[in-house]
């Protein structure tokens, strides 16, 4: 089968690379030159337009876009849909806001195009171990890109399925990304109380390799975990910010939408932001606060 991708950073040239592993024809466009000459020591058919992509493909057309979300994406469509034809199929496997994947799919309907989303994950592992696939959209339409699925996910029975409708793909996938959110912050507080209590010497690396096996709490996020602590115990040269996709959000925003608890996400999304305060107002206050009503001691910077 052959398959247009849009977009060929670290990701969609992976993800074309596994394809062209699986006997797939790729035809890949990114912007960038340099992008599309890695592109081309991997197998994949570099093109330096989306006329030129779109040319290349025999109909009906499946396109794959690993764009950011947001304004990237509608661009992107919008400069594809005059060169796309009745039958074609638009794939967007990056992370989408789900209620813009609604929009976006009923506009293309409009012209004969079906539109899927497909939460990706597997970061960059995924080129060897395949990716776990959620995927929107038509039934049909999401049928005949089967082989496409099969050989992107771990093995062409596991890790991908149609989970419902237009925009269910998308949804899923944020949802998966909160719960990692969840997993990473009860991780990262775990060992950060082990590596708190000095008097024991606490190897974290040997712990998270006892973890792996047999604990009720292994997982691959344990694994990697293991993996950066054998390389850095201290996790020195290390920087405590960490940044947000904005699946977190959108996925608390969700929950508060339909009334449902989510508290570990939500703290573990605050949590995210309190990281990127190197001078905290807001605990400069508290302990002011505490000094006014109790006399505690206000430690000076």
């Amino acid at each position: 089968m052959e398959l247009g991708m849009i977009g060929l950073g670290r990701m969609g040239a992976n993800m074309a690379q596994r394809l062209v592993q699986h006997g797939h024809r790729v035809v890949g466009f990114d912007p960038g030159v340099q992008a599309r000459e890695r592109a081309a020591q991997a197998g994949i058919e570099p093109v330096e337009s989306l006329a030129a992509m779109i040319d290349a493909l025999a109909a009906p057309r499946a396109v794959w876009m690993m764009v950011p979300a947001g304004d990237p994406v509608d661009r992107t469509i919008a400069d594809l849909l005059p060169q796309l034809a009745p039958g074609d199929a638009l794939i967007d496997g990056g992370n989408s806001f789900y209620k813009d994947t609604l929009r976006r799919s009923s506009m293309l309907a409009e012209h004969g195009i079906a539109y899927i989303d497909c939460g990706t994950s597997g970061g960059v592992w995924g080129l060897s171990e395949g990716y776990s696939l959620m995927i929107g959209g038509e039934e049909t339409a999401v049928e005949r890109l089967r082989p496409l699925f099969e050989a992107l996910a771990p093995a062409p029975d596991r890790g991908w399925g149609r989970v419902g409708p237009s925009g269910a793909g998308h949804f899923t996938k944020m949802v998966h990304n909160g719960i990692e959110y969840g997993m990473m912050q009860a991780y990262a507080e775990g060992f950060a109380i082990m590596q708190k209590r000095t008097d024991f010497a606490l190897d974290l690396a040997q712990i998270a390799q006892i973890w792996r096996h047999g604990s009720v709490v292994r997982s691959w996020l344990l694994d990697l975990s293991a993996n950066a602590l054998e390389r850095n115990p201290t996790l020195d040269g290390i920087a405590p910010f960490v940044a947000d996709s904005g699946e977190g959000r959108w996925t608390v925003a969700e929950a508060i939408e339909l009334d449902v608890s989510a508290p570990v996400i939500t703290l573990s999304l605050l949590e995210r932001l309190r990281s990127r305060e190197d001078d905290s107002f807001a605990d400069k206050l508290l302990a002011a606060m505490r000094g006014e009503f109790g006399g505690h001691a206000i430690r000076k910077e």
